[in-house]
């Protein structure tokens, strides 16, 4: 009885053993043969323990596994770790980015055109919304058949080549502008910018050109002035691209130049161009519904974080800085326009408003990926009074007709954003020259607002002389201007054949 408690504590005592040291399960086994040895034949259990070498091969048990082998399993299960780490990382940086995308698309169409719509009289309104949804469709076609090639394709330091034609080499492997999101999602995500650049020029021009000339206009000027323009600020190897070691590197974030500058000033090109709305400014011309235009502006308001945080393409730390940096922009800038307009007439309007966002959103856009919250709350309250002047002072010296002031907010908000980017740009928020590099003038780096004015002085220049040169070969063909009788008509019913409340009648 003695040798089987004894036998049966050995037991026992290897299990243990096994479980704390990770001992193979067979040392348990032996003990238990040992047990039934014992038990079958007491006289062999005596022979055993009596011989030295049986003693010896009964001690014998498989080692423990080696220190190598240890590493080695450590080794696997890091790699494995490490690309399952690596795959939540691309799942979640992609899961924003389509986000993003569609935040983006939804500034099209219903922001944009809910709040061009709304400003224009109503019997321009279906006319003026399907401007905006017809870039759209035609801007997606050509962005896929040649203009996201021209724009991020490989070339020189101003334009890309033709290698990405059709899509050529953009599949769902990342690439070199983001390396955990795949191709395509960047490419659609661009795509979206590309639709309402456009698009925003058509607020200087509302209510007096031929939609066929605008469709023409608008891919001329989408080939010749945005891909160049997005090639050089954002593109591999552009003139601008500070991320990617341009020749003069010019912080533009989600598109203060590329978007803003050039859509602006080629609005005020083009509504120079064309001359002022028949009756302008005897009659007045007011907004026909501030109710859709104040819907729409909500929605580019929201749709804006997919504009300015889905530039960090990723969902990390720098998107987040960009979401709050943009949610304060607007915010100053409703309150530092209402405050003027309250100073001015007496009162603050809701179409006061909601414009003073919109420019705190258009003046944050080239600084949100570089700026802390206290300054965007600085440059959105500049912006909000600066856009406010140019709206209702400098349009009024000048006497030129930008219907809807896309010129004012954008054009001027673009322009002054991108320069406040090169004084407030902080490198604790995003280090793009190097860690403890200064990136703005108010770190020390006075070359750079140089360098933020030199972008926008060629962002300028390519806008008016590429607009001038389009709208003139675009006039001598086809014509850019609806007829007298079809503009005291209405867009909606000299070029659409309907109109937008037909339950008026």
């Amino acid at each position: 009885m003695e040798s089987m408690r004894g036998a049966v504590v050995k037991v026992f005592s290897g299990l243990l053993l096994t479980f704390l040291a990770g001992m193979p399960i067979v040392a348990g086994q032996n003990a238990m043969a040992q047990i039934a040895t014992q038990t079958a034949t007491p006289a062999a259990a005596t022979q055993t323990a009596a011989s030295p070498a049986a003693a010896t091969q009964t001690a014998a048990s498989p080692a423990p596994a080696s220190q190598t082998d240890r590493l080695a399993a450590l080794e696997k299960q890091a790699t494995a770790n490490a690309t399952a780490i690596s795959a939540a990382q691309t799942s979640g940086d992609n899961a924003w980015m389509l986000v993003s995308a569609a935040l983006v698309l939804m500034m099209s169409g219903p922001g944009l055109a809910l709040f061009y719509g709304g400003l224009v009289r109503k019997k321009n309104v279906l006319g003026t919304m399907m401007q905006t949804f017809a870039m759209m469709a035609v801007i997606t076609v050509l962005w896929a058949v040649v203009i996201y090639s021209l724009a991020f394709g490989d070339g020189n330091a101003f334009i890309g080549g033709f290698h990405n034609m059709f899509l050529h080499g953009v599949g769902l492997a990342p690439d070199v502008y983001a390396p955990t999101i795949p191709s395509q999602t960047f490419m659609v995500y661009q795509l979206m910018f590309a639709i309402i650049t456009p698009a925003l020029i058509s607020g200087a021009f509302a209510e007096r050109m031929k939609f066929s000339a605008m469709l023409v206009f608008m891919v001329l000027w989408a080939l010749f002035i945005y891909s160049p323009m997005a090639h050089m600020v954002w593109g591999k190897g552009g003139f601008l691209n500070a991320a990617m070691g341009g020749r003069i590197p010019c912080l533009d974030f989600a598109g203060g130049t590329v978007v803003h500058v050039t859509s602006g000033v080629s609005a005020l090109v083009t509504a120079i161009f064309l001359g002022k709305r028949l009756g302008f400014p005897r009659e007045p011309m007011p907004p026909h519904s501030v109710v859709l235009s104040f819907i729409g502006a909500c929605l580019l308001w929201v749709g804006w974080f997919g504009f300015n945080a889905g530039s960090a393409l990723s969902a990390g730390t720098l998107a987040t800085s960009a979401f709050v940096a943009t949610h304060f922009g607007a915010a100053a800038a409703a309150v530092g326009w209402s405050a003027a307009e309250w100073i001015r007439q007496g009162k603050a309007s809701a179409l006061g408003a909601i414009s003073g966002a919109v420019a705190g959103l258009v003046a944050i856009t080239p600084a949100a990926g570089f700026v802390t919250p206290m300054s965007a709350l600085w440059i959105g309250l500049i912006a909000g009074v600066f856009c406010y002047m140019m709206v209702v002072k400098v349009k009024a010296w000048f006497g030129y007709d930008d219907s809807l002031d896309a010129f004012g907010v954008h054009g001027a908000g673009g322009t002054l954003g991108a320069i406040l980017t090169g004084i407030f740009a902080n490198s604790t928020i995003n280090p793009i020259f190097g860690a403890g590099k200064a990136t703005g003038l108010l770190e020390g780096n006075w070359h750079q607002l140089f360098n933020q004015f030199l972008g926008v002085a060629i962002a300028w220049s390519i806008s008016i002389v590429g607009t001038l040169i389009i709208l003139f070969l675009v006039d001598k063909t086809i014509g850019l201007r609806v007829s007298e009788d079809d503009e005291r008509t209405g867009l909606d019913l000299s070029q659409h054949g309907e109109e937008g409340y037909d339950w008026a009648h």
